[in-house]
């Protein structure tokens, strides 16, 4: 046994040294959610991705190999492992793993453009990476694996062929222990690191541990009606590199369902997949529910087994929402949160849908606590503006290598989420805007501020401003205002600048219009009223 002196645990944690074995007794890992499923639900299937299947024993084994291979490679405890997958049962076999190993997952938006990406992997120090074969043969992807000195794992989808040389999850998985390694792994250790924009455009490491994930699952299986005995059936529609979908997996998983992978938003494969499997909670974004409302094989599957639908990141319009609970599901919630204040945070509860409509996010979930404060850290009461913070077991470790921006966004002892609310009489929050002018699009959340940098790069643009507005299929569509300059070319249009930004952002941040104005409207002391450019434009998607 290790002496105090010799702890078993990486840095992160600030848990004392204790022998393995007693360590062990009462710990919360994230690997042992599947660990102890397996051992309660072993034949019963945990994944599902068309024809493929796993049990739970079959996860279970799979992951442990994966952990195996990871540390037969000489990982150390704490070593971070980076992850650019799109949704597949081997990307989970492979975080699973990860965890189980006691290495930190580091998941990478598979959207991002090159650059953004490579500044992730270096900034976490990422070593080892898991990533598709398709996203591989990518030649600026495999030039930065290459010039980091990277060693890559390939998880390698239907049709693709792996280049020799380089090896696969199968090939990992095909052998070795199917136990459970015997790592020490102690509760607040780091687990993984999430990676989301800042408002300076740089993106920020998200640190939580295994007990600050872990914390929520119980409280999602409560807050959604889910128990063993029920069985649900959960969808996994939306990326799980993003801590919404992550957390139904894992949610899913530590109550014996099954979850169905798609790898994808396709309405018609989302519909025959409710049919076909009999999926009972399904989680995706208002747009996404929207089109399948719209689609024309929607009133001939049968969806009747739905019996809570799940949306997230932004309310939905009162007819929609109407519509939705006439005619494809009698359940709808709103679950919040975000990627430093594990999802969810808060829920507008199912029975609360048709009482009150508007930007309700409702209530704090049983795991932790939400407030209105001030700027001085006062908690404002009913019907006061200020900023949404929370507290609970689910905040944060911290930013990674940012101790500062740490500190502002903890001070006070809550977590500020960089958005404006208020509490009516009866305790329902209700989000009013973003401190950060942050747009949240098709999923995605994109900081303005990142895309008028790439706009006003542009030798033929003076000034520029980016706003979210309202839009039926994106949520909030990201929408450019941008004045010439008096030199520009005459030919120097939209198009041109659309080109500009698809080679130096990701597709998801690329304005999905840019509008010339002849000024923008500024305050005296020279700044934007971005305000007034969305009070101006609010109906400008809402077209006849």
């Amino acid at each position: 046994m290790p002496s105090a002196s010799q702890s078993p645990f990486p840095a992160a944690s600030t848990a004392p040294a204790a022998p393995a074995f007693a360590q062990r007794i009462a710990r919360v890992a994230l690997g042992d959610v599947i660990h102890r499923s397996a051992r309660r639900f072993g034949a019963r299937t945990a994944l599902v991705e068309g024809e493929h299947r796993l049990s739970y024993s079959e996860l279970d084994a799979a992951s442990n190999r994966f952990a195996h291979h990871l540390l037969g490679l000489g990982l150390a405890s704490g070593e971070r492992v980076g992850m650019l997958c799109n949704n597949s049962i081997q990307m989970v076999v492979a975080m699973l793993g990860i965890q189980k190993a006691g290495l930190v997952w580091v998941p990478i938006n598979t959207a991002l453009a090159a650059d953004a990406i490579g500044y992730i992997l270096a900034h976490a120090e990422v070593r080892h990476l898991v990533i598709d074969t398709a996203l591989h043969a990518r030649p600026d992807l495999r030039q930065l694996i290459d010039g980091a000195g990277i060693a890559p794992l390939l998880c390698v989808l239907d049709g693709d062929t792996p280049p020799p040389g380089v090896p696969t999850v199968q090939e990992a998985i095909a052998q070795g222990p199917s136990t459970l390694p015997g790592v020490p792994i102690d509760s607040g250790q780091l687990a993984l690191i999430m990676y989301t924009s800042g408002t300076t455009g740089r993106q920020k490491g998200v640190m939580h541990s295994h007990a600050s994930v872990h914390s929520v699952l119980l409280s999602n299986m409560v807050e959604w009606g889910s128990s063993p005995e029920r069985r649900d059936v959960w969808s996994s529609v939306l990326p799980l590199f993003h801590c919404g979908q992550h957390t139904v997996l894992m949610s899913a998983l530590a109550v014996g369902g099954t979850l169905v992978i798609l790898r994808g938003f396709d309405p018609g494969a989302v519909l025959g997949a409710i049919e076909r499997h009999k999926i009972t909670v399904m989680v995706g974004l208002p747009m996404m529910y929207g089109a399948l409302l719209a689609h024309p094989q929607r009133t001939a599957r049968d969806l009747s087994s739905l019996r809570l639908c799940v949306y997230a990141m932004a309310p939905m319009s009162r007819t929609l929402l109407l519509r939705l609970l006439d005619e494809f599901c009698p359940n709808f919630a709103l679950v919040s949160g975000q990627t430093e204040m594990y999802p969810g945070a808060t829920i507008f509860e199912a029975e609360e849908q048709r009482k009150r409509f508007g930007s309700y996010w409702g209530v704090a979930t049983l795991v932790n606590e939400v407030a209105v404060m001030g700027d001085d850290g006062e908690l404002l009461g009913p019907d006061q503006v200020g900023e949404i913070v929370f507290r609970g077991p689910n905040v944060m470790l911290g930013y990674y290598k940012d101790p500062e921006a740490t500190a502002h966004v903890q001070r006070f002892g809550w977590h500020h989420s960089g958005d404006l609310g208020k509490l009516d009489a009866e305790g329902q929050l209700i989000f009013l805007d973003r401190l950060k002018d942050m747009v949240k699009s098709g999923g995605e959340n994109v900081p303005s501020i990142k895309v008028e940098e790439v706009l006003l790069r542009h030798p033929a643009v003076l000034n520029a401003a980016v706003v979210g507005l309202p839009h039926d299929h994106w949520g909030e569509a990201i929408t450019a205002f941008v004045t010439r300059r008096p030199d520009a070319p005459e030919d120097f249009d939209a198009a041109a600048l659309t080109a500009h930004c698809k080679a130096n952002l990701g597709g998801f941040e690329v304005p999905k219009e840019i509008i010339f104005l002849p000024a923008l409207p500024m305050t005296s002391t020279g700044k934007i009223q971005k305000f007034e450019l969305r009070k101006s434009h609010q109906s400008h998607y809402q077209r006849d």
